[in-house]
């Protein structure tokens, strides 16, 4: 669902206070993080969709590390995972057999143990993990605190749904769709290991609500950011496909959304478009102060996908975000 779309519907669910629930979803967060002793928190997470790739083993490749990254954007580490399936009861089940391959390969590359699931049948398939992590209380990840003067830093390219669509239409080079794969089946567990190293503010990962959706959740009405057009990493032929007007339905949503918290100072519809985009197991965005912005960017960027820092966290203006 695109953002905006359970806004207020949360306000009237019946609460309970608990003091260890240390992060829930009042916050809008990543995932939830509850204190079960003092050196320890588990994260919880859940996360599936519909299939966005001809390939089963691939599918269930993608849509695991997606899941696996909310644990990754908390700071903390998997342990175990749970498969969420619906499949049609008509369709071959060999099919499910190669989703599930390619998810629990995830699950034991992020260092967890798949521990079982719940299965239906439904008309079209799904999949996803219910992920379960451990982190340190005081070193919890939350998504909305970074703080004024940090740099942002994105680590994998955007464009991913612009890609995917283009692909299904004939309309990108295998080459760039296979880069796109590769993206969404390289877990953010390499990204977080250079990151937890360093002093960070805040960290979520771009998916479905894009850079910008997610980037607006960081902010959290506080700050401000300034954002640098050119530096945006973007995923090969991305650029192009957004120029041919090759867009989703997705990012319409964001750009909705957010039409009044965002101002281009750019005339550039495509990078719009790419910065709207929903991001399928998409990078980790990490605010952190800016004398570590470089450090902590030469070290991502010594893993196969590269990282940039995107821009700063400046003092409230009228807008939550300028793209210069």
């Amino acid at each position: 669902m695109g953002p905006g779309a359970l806004s207020g519907l949360l306000d009237d669910l019946p609460k309970k206070k608990d003091e260890n629930l240390i992060v829930g979803y009042e916050s809008s967060d990543d995932a939830a993080v509850y204190k079960i002793s003092e050196d320890k928190a588990i994260i919880q997470t859940l996360d599936f969709f519909t299939t966005m790739i001809n390939d089963p083993y691939l599918y269930g490749q993608i849509a695991a590390t997606n899941a696996l990254s909310d644990v990754y954007a908390m700071g903390g580490k998997v342990i175990t995972a749970l498969n969420i399936v619906a499949f049609p009861e008509k369709m071959d089940m060999e099919i499910l057999k190669q989703i599930l391959k390619g998810g629990a390969e995830k699950v034991h590359e992020a260092g967890g143990v798949l521990a079982g699931g719940h299965s239906i049948h439904d008309s079209t398939p799904k999949y996803g993990l219910s992920v379960t992590g451990v982190v340190h209380p005081d070193k919890i990840l939350v998504n909305n605190n970074c703080k004024e003067g940090d740099v942002l830093i994105v680590t994998k390219p955007l464009g991913v749904s612009i890609i995917n669509s283009a692909h299904m239409i004939k309309e990108c080079s295998e080459e760039a769709f296979a880069t796109c794969v590769k993206q969404m089946t390289t877990l953010n567990k390499y990204a977080a290991e250079v990151m937890e190293e360093y002093p960070v503010n805040s960290c979520t990962d771009i998916t479905g609500f894009g850079f910008l959706g997610h980037l607006v959740e960081m902010l959290d009405g506080k700050y401000s950011a300034e954002i640098f057009s050119e530096n945006i990493p973007v995923l090969p032929e991305a650029y192009h496909c957004a120029s041919e007007f090759i867009i989703t339905a997705g990012g319409q949503l964001n750009r909705n959304y957010l039409k009044d918290k965002v101002e281009f100072k750019v005339n550039d519809f495509p990078m719009e478009e790419i910065m709207f985009d929903p991001q399928t197991s998409g990078g980790l965005l990490i605010s952190l102060p800016e004398k570590y912005g470089e450090e902590l960017l030469e070290k991502l960027n010594k893993l196969e996908i590269k990282s940039a820092i995107v821009g700063k966290v400046v003092k409230r203006q009228e807008k939550d975000v300028v793209i210069l």
